[in-house]
């Protein structure tokens, strides 16, 4: 059970989860190293294997080979280079996905999910019918970030590259959670994020199938094969390859989560009979809980359990400051009040039974309040 002070209870792991011990001892290390990665001398060389090393890690999480691994600024960053590295081919994408996928190309194709919250089929192979062969690129998460949801990525895969499209896989809110593997998933680019690991933020990694050349979307330097400008992030990185390596070690302990999350979402929902969880009858992330509260706006209960000291969060947090309704409860089929009363509680490694009651006292509390009022 991770605090901020003696009382503080984190349930925010979606959003970010706290760096690891490890990572942060490796990280510790990494600042004696002195040189530019790209430096040919032997500091230079030293802080090179650094970064070798952790691209070996952060490969392995997801069974491909080192050089298939290429580290950007953010998740974020490697979503952009997916969608705007391969001009002329139209995006199609779930009307779910993050915002840094539906920014990325603001006139893609956004395809309907179904009222459990998985990409429909039947729509993305219409939609592929209606592209010039060869000619498409499909973006899909593997687990909402709002909902834990998990998309039929192999399944939309197959699909889309029997029509000669690219796939890209957004596995941000997946890795450390589930076991990832590219050939498995069958796509063609994976999108990863640091400091959904444990690691350090500022440092993600876009995983391209061998021989995939996307265009640089940061120029100016030879860096990451030419496709990403900019002196290497090494204390990021080398975080990185620490939490990766942790992650892989780390995956039958995450899955434990689930049976927690189980008994969060049974408990509230007892206490507040109202209340639903969304995608409940889907595969998910075993850490996600999404639970509208009809009545009461997640801003408002994401305040009222700031101040029980349990931190949530009311959809994504890559909007800070910009509360709106959840595009992806929409999406869903939520109508706008459901999706207004929407709170994620995301669980990771520093969670425990003690957090659990913390937030379900805290919660039932409100909830019954909101009633009586």
């Amino acid at each position: 059970m991770t605090t901020l002070g003696p009382e503080r209870i984190y349930l925010d792991h979606n959003a970010t989860t706290p760096l690891k011990p490890a990572v942060r001892d490796a990280m510790i290390q990494a600042m004696d190293l002195v040189g530019n990665p790209s430096s040919v001398h032997a500091f230079g060389r030293r802080a090179r294997r650094a970064v070798e090393d952790a691209r070996a890690a952060v490969a392995a999480l997801v069974g491909v080979k080192p050089a298939q691994v290429l580290f950007t600024g953010s998740g974020t960053e490697a979503n952009n280079m997916a969608l705007r590295g391969f001009p002329g081919r139209r995006v199609l994408t779930s009307a779910i996905e993050h915002e840094s996928v539906l920014a990325a190309v603001t006139d893609a194709d956004r395809l309907p999910v179904t009222p459990s919250g998985a990409l429909a089929l039947d729509a993305l192979a219409e939609a592929l019918e209606r592209v010039e062969p060869n000619r498409a690129l499909l973006s899909l998460m593997v687990a909402n970030n709002e909902t834990g949801v998990l998309q039929p990525v192999a399944e939309a895969a197959a699909l889309a590259r029997a029509r000669g499209a690219l796939v890209h896989a957004d596995a941000v809110q997946a890795a450390g959670r589930l076991p990832l593997s590219l050939p498995a998933l069958g796509v063609d680019l994976l999108t990863l994020s640091a400091h959904k690991l444990g690691g350090p933020a500022g440092v993600g990694a876009m995983i391209l199938a061998e021989g995939l050349e996307p265009d640089a979307l940061v120029r100016g330097g030879g860096q990451e094969k030419r496709k990403r400008a900019g002196t290497e992030n090494l204390l990021g990185i080398v975080g990185f390859g620490a939490a990766a390596r942790l992650a892989r070690a780390e995956l039958p302990a995450a899955a434990t989560l689930a049976p927690l999350r189980d008994r969060l979402e049974r408990e509230a929902l007892a206490a507040a009979p109202l209340a639903r969880v969304m995608g409940a009858d889907a595969p998910r992330v075993p850490n996600t809980s999404c639970l509208v509260l009809p009545g009461l706006s997640g801003e408002t209960q994401v305040m009222a359990l700031d101040l029980a000291g349990v931190a949530v969060s009311a959809g994504s947090a890559c909007s800070s400051g910009k509360v709106k309704p959840s595009h992806v409860l929409a999406a869903m089929g939520a109508d706008a009040a459901s999706a207004s009363s929407a709170i994620r509680v995301s669980l990771g490694w520093t969670s425990d039974d003690a957090a659990v009651d913390r937030f379900l006292a805290a919660w039932s509390a409100l909830a019954r309040r909101s009633v009586a009022a």
